[in-house]
């Protein structure tokens, strides 16, 4: 599915729409700070913040700054590390609580050794969350998993959830679709219709929110999902991206031009 046509049927200006960054904006890489950012992402991204509205929200397990550093000067919405991090359309925050701060720091110093002692593994602290990447290393899984999980039974407040390569700890109860919600609660996404795209199982739970909100789920690449539509690869997502902004800005134009003119009066 890469036909924005798709999407026609709706007045698209009142859409929201929702992506992951990693693998779904952006090619995987062997390692996060690897990644290739082209540089139309920035003025895409732009394009789409002001044909919807500001209703144009990225969803990662990536903090906020992380994001920001990609960017440049467009500071989009964002919830960052699942969702422990959130900053709104206003450009406000929700702070990650200090209770996670100091369990994400505590469960990273206990995999230390783990990575130290295992060559190719990578241990990525944020703040609020930790992962444990194994790209480089995939014969080293069940170890990783067993090592996350041993080390999260100190932290009930934290839980694991695995995704491409990696095992993540985050915060219970923050993942990509209560952020997803939260937003919607909000101006200017709350009475839009939500779209998400995503590509890893990290994503699930937005696909879920999306369209328990009555919108759409839109899964890249293979795999058992609970989206309701998929695409190819990343180059599939922009293009839908630059086909929405297209059909929105349209939709813009029509609504002006169909507007009455204002009575004058002297």
């Amino acid at each position: 599915m890469s036909d924005p046509s798709l999407f026609s049927g709706s007045p698209s200006p009142l859409l929201a729409i929702f992506t992951d960054f990693d693998g779904t904006l952006v090619e995987l890489a062997e390692t996060p700070d690897a990644i290739h950012v082209p540089t139309e992402l920035a003025e895409r991204l732009a394009r789409a913040i002001n044909e919807f509205d500001h209703a144009f929200a990225i969803l990662t397990g990536r903090e906020i700054a992380d994001i920001d550093t990609y960017l440049g000067e467009l500071h989009l919405p964002i919830a960052g590390a699942h969702g422990a991090q959130r900053r709104r359309a206003d450009g406000s925050f929700e702070e990650v609580l200090e209770i996670y701060t100091k369990g994400a720091s505590e469960i990273a110093q206990a995999l230390a050794p783990v990575v130290e002692e295992n060559e190719g593994l990578i241990l990525e602290e944020k703040d609020g969350a930790v992962a444990l990447h194994y790209r480089q290393a995939p014969e080293l899984e069940e170890l990783c998993r067993e090592a996350m999980t041993e080390v999260l039974t100190a932290h009930s407040i934290f839980t694991m959830v695995p995704g491409k390569m990696v095992f993540e700890a985050r915060p219970a109860g923050f993942d990509k679709g209560n952020a997803l919600r939260a937003f919607m609660q909000e101006a200017p996404f709350a009475g839009r219709t939500p779209i998400f795209i995503g590509d890893d199982v990290t994503d699930e739970d937005a696909f879920r929110a999306a369209q328990e909100l009555g919108g759409i789920g839109i899964k890249l690449g293979p795999g058992d999902t609970a989206a309701r539509m998929r695409i190819a690869d990343v180059a599939s997502v922009n293009a839908l991206i630059e086909g929405l902004i297209d059909i929105a800005s349209r939709s813009a134009t029509a609504q002006t031009d169909t507007t009455p003119p204002e009575t004058i009066t002297h």
